[in-house]
Parts: C-alpha cells; structure tokens; sequence
C-alpha cells in the first residue's frame, strides 16, 4: 500500500470511528422510561378542583397555563409538556383512582404537583412501589422530605412543623404567659403543624390550653370557635385550609374574641380568605410567607413579578392577581420546568429525581427575595425560610428578617 492510499484509509478509518462515536454518543444521551419521546413529555397530576379544597383548584389551572407558555416557546429540549390533570375532590380514594389511571393508562413520566397531606400520603407507597416521581408534592407536611424511607417523593413548599415551631417562637416573644387555642384540621396536615407548635413552645406547651379538630366534611366549623374562645385562651392558631380558614376569621370577628391570631399560610390567600373572611375581621391577622404579593406595591419594579403579571394578563386572564395560590402555581411549575431543563436528553424516571435532588440557588419569580430552592441527594426540602407577615388594611406587610428551618440540613 502507498503512503497515500495508507493516508486515506487511515483518515477514513478514523471518520467511521469518529460517526460511531457520536451516533453511540447521541443514543446513549437519549434515555427515555414511559412517558418521554422525542417530541413529548407527559406528566399527571391531581388536584381538587371540586370538593371543600375546590379553592387550591386555580393552582392546576395555572400549571397548565404555565405549560402552554412553555410549548409556545418550543417547549423543552424541542418536546411538548403534555400535561393531563384529574379532579380527586380532595378524597384519599379517588386521589389513589387517579394516581393509578395516570401511571397505568395515562402511562406519564412523573405525577407532579399533587395537592393535599391526605391524598398524597394515600398514593405515597403506592407511587414509590411503582418508582415514579410524586415531586413536589402541594403540602408541607414534614414526611414529604423523608428521603430515606421515600426516595421517589418531594416537597415543594416549606414544611408545617415549621410554621408552628415560628408560631410558637413568636408567641414566646410577644407573650410568654399566654393561653393558646388551637383549631386544627384533622389529618395529617393539621396534627403535623400542631406538633410543630407544640414543639417549639418546648417546656411551656402547657400554654395550649385547648386544641380541638375538625374534619373537612363539615360544612361549618363555627361551633368549634365557640367553644375555644370559652377556654379563656388570648392566642388563637387556626391550621385550616381556605374554606375553614374563612370561616374561622369570619366567626372570631362576630363573637367579638381579640386573640393573637395565627394562620396557617395554606390558608392565607388574600382573595380566597381575607375578603371572604372580611377585610375588618382580618385586621392584625399573623402569617407567613415565602413568596410575593402581587398586590403589594413593593414589588412594582420587581423583574420577577413583571413577568409574572405580563404571564396573568397573557396566558391566565382567568386568575386574580390577589390569588396566592395562583402565585404557587407558578412558582411550582417553573420549578418543574427548571428540573427538566437540566435533565436534558435523559429523561428517565431516576434522572428527574435526581435533578430534582440538585437545585442550586433556584429562585422562580414569584418567591421573596433571599428566599431560594435548594436541595441534595439528602434533602428533599426544597423551600426552608419563611418570613412573619400581618395584614394590615386589604394586604400583608411583610416583616422581620427570613427565618430558615433548616430540615434538610442546609448550611
């Protein structure tokens, strides 16, 4: 062989060697489970759009507004979010109907976004058994972020035993020899913020004084505000939901009882709460937040809430800007979005996990400044700081500096 022909074979060669390089390279970086193509991504969810939780409805509508944003753009890596939401009217067993038809006929990637401490606690095992992502699930009950024992489940929000340990610090400070109330709905959502409560407050949980449960059936729970303020107690915690949270500012306000008043923050929504409630009734009225008021002038400027305003007045007309859980379905969705993102071309059950598991400094726009999402292969808390807030007039102030929880063990 000449030199020649021996330069042209060997540069031939190692073009042939170069193309099954990149071909192998260009598969093995496309992993697909069920669920992905080269065109699609199709994630479940289940939200209650009816029932006493109907109120949370407006944060599906708004992933899916979010998502529709996202494919007029061109989508992810060039696929489609098809994105399939099912009514569970806040009900254990028809959340596990649909968490089953979203897996088994559906056949979805992931279910994303599933609201409620009950139902999701009713599919958990369920979801992990089959390893499909339950990510950030819509509750703040603590087990959510418990990695070890549920590897394919993950918050979103801050946890409930959070807020109560902050409510307890708060009424330690301002009212150390207080008598406490507690109204809790009961589930595991409830008694989770009730131990948080209690757990703060430490060697004085003896300030609760009363507590008593309502289940989400009732129509109304007047009669449990009634026989708490009979207990004779200044502080009152109402862990409720917004329908309940409503109904409990409302009657506190008709029988004339004066409390420090703490709310839960899943029940703070100024449109579906406070004005319900009565903007007088709501006056002083303590919460907690990690995310920003879009009624608040503070944040006119505030590049993130631009966006999110100009994506209200585009994509989701249907939503009142007053609307915190419009504002969390946002957040949550470009959460979602992010993950994806650095999932790439692997888009395999376990990757979406372990993306998830790798959120650094993530801050959508809807959250307050210094507040950001962070997690690890170790912590399944995504948000840990929240900041007090009271509501003055028709919106909340935001005030003092960002408490963190530190669950998942963040620096």
């Amino acid at each position: 062989m000449n030199c020649s022909n021996f330069l042209r074979n060997a540069a031939l060669s190692s073009a042939a060697l170069a193309f099954l390089a990149f071909s192998t390279s260009a598969q093995a970086q496309k992993k697909y489970d069920t669920g992905a193509t080269d065109t699609e991504i199709k994630i479940g969810n289940i939200i209650p759009y009816s029932g006493p939780a109907s109120a949370y409805g407006i944060i599906g509508k708004m992933e899916e507004a979010y998502f529709k944003m996202i494919n007029d753009q061109g989508g992810i890596n060039g696929r489609k979010i098809n994105f399939i939401t099912y009514d569970d009217a806040y009900s254990p067993p028809k959340a596990v109907e649909q968490a089953r038809k979203l897996i088994e006929s559906d056949e979805v990637l992931f279910i994303f976004g599933p609201l409620g401490t009950p139902s999701n606690t009713a599919i958990q095992k369920y979801m992990n058994a089959k390893k499909v992502p339950q990510l950030f699930v819509a509750t703040g009950a603590t087990k959510f972020g418990e990695h070890k024992a549920f590897p394919w489940t993950m918050g979103w929000q801050p946890a409930y035993q959070s807020e109560g340990r902050i409510f307890a610090q708060y009424a330690l400070t301002e009212r150390p020899n207080g008598k406490i109330a507690v109204l809790y709905q009961n589930d595991d959502m409830g008694k989770d913020m009730l131990k948080g409560l209690k757990d703060g407050l430490g060697d004085k949980a003896s300030m609760v004084v009363a507590e008593d449960g309502y289940e989400v059936s009732e129509p109304t729970i007047d009669s449990h505000i009634v026989k708490l303020k009979a207990s004779g107690a200044d502080i009152f915690v109402s862990i409720t939901t917004p329908k309940f949270a409503a109904q409990a500012i409302k009657k506190v306000g008709e029988i004339g009882w004066k409390p420090m008043y703490f709310q839960s923050n899943v029940g703070s929504s100024v449109g579906a709460v406070m004005r319900p409630a009565g903007l007088d009734n709501s006056q002083g009225v303590l919460s907690l937040a990690y995310a920003k008021d879009a009624l608040d002038p503070q944040w006119k400027d505030d590049e993130g809430m631009k966006k999110y305003l100009d994506f209200l007045a585009k994509y989701a007309p249907f939503a009142d800007k007053a609307e915190s859980s419009a504002a969390y379905g946002y957040g949550q969705a470009q959460t979602v979005v992010q993950v994806l993102k650095q999932a790439g071309d692997d888009l395999t059950r376990a990757n979406i996990m372990k993306q998830a598991a790798s959120l650094k400094d993530f801050a959508p726009d809807t959250l307050l400044p210094g507040v950001t999402i962070n997690t690890s292969p170790n912590d399944f808390y995504p948000i840990e700081q929240l900041r007090l807030m009271r509501f003055v007039g028709d919106k909340w102030e935001v005030f003092g500096p960002p408490v963190d929880s530190n669950l998942g063990g963040k620096n």
